[in-house]
């Protein structure tokens, strides 16, 4: 990270944490191993990249406001969510997440299924409590859903050992990784009253920082260790699945990523001051987990 970014981070990451705290339900009778692991996945860390985004956007387009913060909590406990599902052994079958055992291995299956649900319904009932927040659910609601995320993990699951063109991976991850980051990038700068101009440069920004992201991690997947990554080192090539890097290559790949950051930073001209959108698309292709 670059300083500027690094001490916006600083600066915001303890408030973020607070907010994603407090916004867990209050456990009730028999549900108190439910909220244990909602807990358990949303608060152990991780970079708060889709966070992150939502407060430098909103920066960029006028200020951090009130509203601003449900849609930081509503983007995470969307994230965390998917996290969990993806880990299932229906899914991913993976055993680590962030460098500590998986939901569904530190509780049980149907624990992890149940407290991903619960965390996907706390993010829009974070939304719904406000007046000024209500026009976010619906970009939420479709990035989240058959029309974002969740097609972009059924069309990964379709893909396993399937040779895909370049064309056919990056519509994936535009669904699968993008969606998300896209729309943490359109409810910040929602909630600062972006103009459709911004909105618009913003949207070609985040859709190549999405696909940025995934490159680097199909990247992070050969280079890195387990241990710096946080999880399996090698899973994508051990489940047979297809990546950038076995498509393009290491170099091929690495060079992609360039490619993407550098449109994501075009898409950023329009704005009088973008500096910490910028250092966040060099941070994804920076990176080391």
């Amino acid at each position: 990270m670059n300083d500027s970014l690094t001490l916006f981070v600083d600066r915001y990451l303890p408030e973020i944490e607070q907010h994603l705290a407090a916004a867990l339900p209050a456990p009730i009778n028999g549900g108190e191993r439910l909220r244990e692991a909602m807990a358990y996945s949303l608060l152990n860390g991780g970079k708060r990249i889709r966070p992150i985004l939502t407060l430098a956007a909103a920066q960029a387009c006028g200020g951090i406001g009130s509203a601003t913060w449900p849609a930081v909590v509503a983007v995470e406990y969307i994230h965390a969510y998917s996290l969990i599902h993806d880990d299932l052994p229906a899914m991913d079958d993976d055993d680590l997440r962030r460098g500590k055992p998986t939901c569904h291995i530190a509780f049980d299956e149907a624990t992890a299924i149940l407290a991903g649900d619960a965390l996907q319904c706390s993010a829009f009932e974070c939304l719904s409590k406000q007046a000024e927040t209500l026009t976010m659910v619906a970009p939420l609601a479709k990035a989240a859903g058959a029309r974002g995320m969740v097609v972009g993990q059924a069309v990964d699951l379709a893909a396993v050992a399937q040779q895909l063109s370049l064309e056919q991976l990056s519509h994936m991850h535009k669904h699968k990784t993008g969606a998300l980051i896209e729309v943490s990038v359109q409810l910040g700068a929602m909630s600062a009253g972006a103009s459709p101009a911004q909105l618009n440069a913003l949207a070609e920004y985040a859709n190549a920082i999405g696909l940025a992201f995934q490159v680097q991690d199909d990247i992070l997947d050969v280079t890195a260790d387990t241990q710096v990554l946080g999880k399996q080192q090698g899973a994508d090539a051990a489940n047979n699945k297809p990546t950038y890097v076995s498509l393009l290559g290491l170099e091929g790949a690495q060079q992609k990523a360039k490619q993407l950051v550098a449109q994501a930073l075009v898409a950023l001209e329009i704005f009088p001051d973008a500096h910490l959108l910028a250092a966040i698309a060099h941070y994804i292709v920076n990176r080391e987990k």
